[in-house]
C-alpha cells in the first residue's frame, strides 16, 4: 500500500506532462514557390531572405514582446500538385539562438522542386501541418511566396476558403517578374497583377495582406516587415513603426 501512496501520484503526474499543450503567440507555416518560374539564384535569394528575416533584431524583438514571448514555425516547399514538401516540421522560436538554429536549417536545405505552380497544394499542406501541430495559440497563419498563379492542382479559392473556415489567416508576398519569358507571361503577370491576383484569389481572413516586391533582392527586406506584421501584438505600435 506504501508504494501505491508514492507510485499513482508519479504516474498521474507523467500522464499530464505527456499531455501538456505547448503556448506560442502564433502558429505560422511559411509557403514558399519553387516552380520552373524561379531560377537557381533566385531561389538562392529567397532562402537568403528568409534567414535574414527570421535572424533579424527586429523580428526578435516582435516575437519576445508576444504574450508568451514565442512563435511556432514550419517551412513548406511547393511546386505542382504532387510537388509539396514540409522541409521543415514545427520548431518554436523564442530567442536570438532558436531563430538562428531555424534559420540555418533552411538555408542549408535543398530546393525540392521545380514543376509547374500548385499554390492550392501548398496551402492544403499548410493547413494540414496546423491542424497536427498540438500547439496553443490565438492565431494561425499561412505566409505563401510566389511569382506567379495558380495553374495546377485544385483551385486556390478553394484551399482558402477551406483555410478561412478553420479560422485560419492567408497573407502573401507576390515577387513581380518585370521581365518574363513569352511562355510564362500570362501567368506571372495576370490581369490587374499577381497582387491583385492574391489579394483576391489566395490571401483571406482578419488583418490579412499582400506586399509586393519587384526584385528578388529585396526578399529579406519585405519578409522582414512581413513577419514583424505576423508576429508583434497589435498593442506594440513601435514595432510596427520601425518596419516601415
Amino acid at each position: 500500500m506504501r508504494l501505491v501512496g508514492w507510485v499513482l501520484p508519479a504516474i498521474l503526474c507523467l500522464a499530464s506532462s505527456a499531455h501538456a499543450v505547448e503556448s506560442v503567440d502564433v502558429a505560422l507555416v511559411l509557403v514558399t514557390d519553387v516552380s520552373r518560374s524561379i531560377d537557381d539564384s533566385e531561389f538562392q535569394l529567397e532562402k537568403q531572405g528568409y534567414a535574414a528575416a527570421l535572424t533579424d533584431p527586429k523580428v526578435i524583438a516582435a516575437i519576445k514582446g508576444g504574450v508568451t514571448g514565442s512563435i511556432a514555425v514550419a517551412y513548406v516547399e511547393f511546386a505542382s500538385s504532387y510537388e509539396v514538401r514540409t522541409v521543415l516540421d514545427w520548431n518554436v522560436i523564442r530567442d536570438e539562438a532558436s531563430a538562428k538554429d531555424f534559420a540555418t536549417r533552411l538555408a542549408a536545405a535543398s530546393r525540392s522542386f521545380w514543376g509547374r505552380t500548385a499554390i492550392s497544394a501548398g496551402v492544403d499542406r499548410a493547413v494540414q501541418l496546423i491542424g497536427e501541430s498540438g500547439y496553443e495559440t490565438p492565431r494561425h497563419v499561412i505566409d505563401v511566396c510566389g511569382d506567379g498563379t495558380n495553374n495546377a492542382g485544385r483551385e486556390i479559392t478553394d484551399a482558402r476558403d477551406d483555410a478561412l473556415k478553420g479560422g485560419i489567416v492567408i497573407n502573401g508576398l507576390a515577387i513581380i517578374n518585370d521581365h518574363p519569358v513569352s511562355w510564362t507571361f500570362a501567368h506571372v503577370q495576370p490581369p490587374g497583377g499577381l497582387a491583385k491576383y492574391y489579394r483576391e484569389n489566395v490571401t483571406g481572413g482578419p488583418g490579412s495582406f499582400v506586399q509586393e516586391i519587384h526584385d528578388f533582392h529585396a526578399f529579406g527586406e519585405a519578409m522582414t516587415r512581413k513577419l514583424v506584421t505576423e508576429i508583434a501584438t497589435h498593442n506594440d505600435t513601435s514595432l510596427f513603426a520601425a518596419v516601415r
